[in-house]
């Protein structure tokens, strides 16, 4: 279990909605107030930011090792693509305001230790922590030295990289750790999705599991809650027709309330476990089958198997008694068929 805002992270709470904005606000600061208030009237329980600059993410190159050769973001240059996606830094204050005043949680995700520094100035409840990132060691160390709640994605990454990440979290922060089971594929197609990998890294880490969810449809997010996932993540637009770095995997407000809806009906759909059956259901125990007579029979008669049925409905004694009465039992009155067989008329 981990806590941010006074929100409960847990199986045993309804799912946590993240909706991430990331170059969703095609920079400009009112789309992303847009974005923020939209996804508040949505459902989700909190909105992500990316802290970074183009120069702390690369290098303004042109050579071939610099330019993206294939996926959404072919021919880009990294320094470019950096560029247009990024959210500056002078807008981080405005919208946490804006989103403290809608309480809605806002968080980020840093890329290096000046992020870090300038998200905790701003006293960010957590700390995200990229795919590409969790081999960034020193990185994880230092997010985790603030004392917050470090959420990391594992996209892409071995058991090894995972290991040394969730070690160096717990190591040197506070403990709060929640990872979040990932596919680093943008769109992810859902067959890639491995959903069952949240139930293993659950009992492997002993700590909270979500879903950082990059298909296009809430599939695997759905499944994601019966695997025990405490938390969903997924990237946020205001309108599908809009084209950015990260429009072709993103939901739009109407998406991202479907999400809501569908995982918390998941989840109260896992119930508890036990053997406790709903107040609902058991108005319906009349509807079952219990003794009764098909017979008529006169005061003192001894019960025959051909004198009582195991019929619906319920009001009779249970069909588990049975062999107790017939041939061993007399009727105290006269009875006709369609009465029920109950004790206090037997002998």
């Amino acid at each position: 279990m981990l806590e941010i805002n006074n929100r409960i992270i847990s199986p045993s709470s309804d799912p946590y909605i993240i909706a991430e904005i990331s170059a969703n606000h095609f920079g400009s600061i009112e789309n992303a107030f847009k974005l923020i208030y939209a996804a508040k009237e949505s459902g989700a329980d909190a909105v992500k930011l990316q802290t970074y600059t183009p120069d702390s993410m690369t290098l303004n190159s042109t050579k071939k090792d610099f330019i993206i050769k294939d996926g959404l973001w072919k021919g880009y240059n990294l320094y470019n693509l950096y560029k247009e996606a990024c959210t500056p830094y002078e807008w981080h204050e405005e919208l946490f305001k804006y989103a403290n005043e809608l309480k809605i949680t806002i968080f980020s995700s840093p890329f290096d230790s000046d992020a870090i520094d300038f998200l905790d100035e701003l006293n960010v409840p957590a700390f995200k922590i990229a795919s590409f990132e969790i081999v960034d060691l020193n990185l994880i160390k230092y997010a985790a030295s603030k004392g917050k709640p470090l959420l990391i994605s594992t996209g892409m990454a071995s058991e090894e990289e995972i290991d040394n990440a969730v070690r160096i979290a717990k190591d040197y922060g506070s403990g709060e750790l929640l990872l979040f089971h990932c596919i680093s594929s943008y769109p992810a197609l859902t067959e890639d999705s491995n959903i069952k990998l949240i139930k293993t890294l659950r009992q492997k880490y002993n700590i909270e599991i979500g879903l950082s969810d990059h298909t296009l449809s809430n599939t695997a997010s759905i499944a994601s809650i019966s695997m025990g996932a405490s938390a969903i993540e997924k990237h946020f637009i205001l309108n599908k027709n809009s084209k950015g770095p990260d429009s072709a995997f993103s939901v739009d407000p109407k998406q991202l309330k479907e999400l809501k809806n569908a995982t918390t009906q998941c989840w109260k759909a896992l119930g508890s476990g036990d053997f406790c059956r709903s107040k609902n259901e058991q108005k319906n125990k009349i509807f079952r089958r219990s003794l009764y007579f098909v017979n008529n029979l006169k005061c003192g008669e001894i019960i025959s198997e051909k004198d009582i049925k195991s019929i619906r409905p319920g009001f009779g004694l249970s069909p588990k008694y049975l062999d107790q009465i017939v041939n061993k039992k007399r009727v105290l009155k006269n009875v006709f068929v369609g009465d029920r067989v109950q004790w206090n008329i037997l002998d």
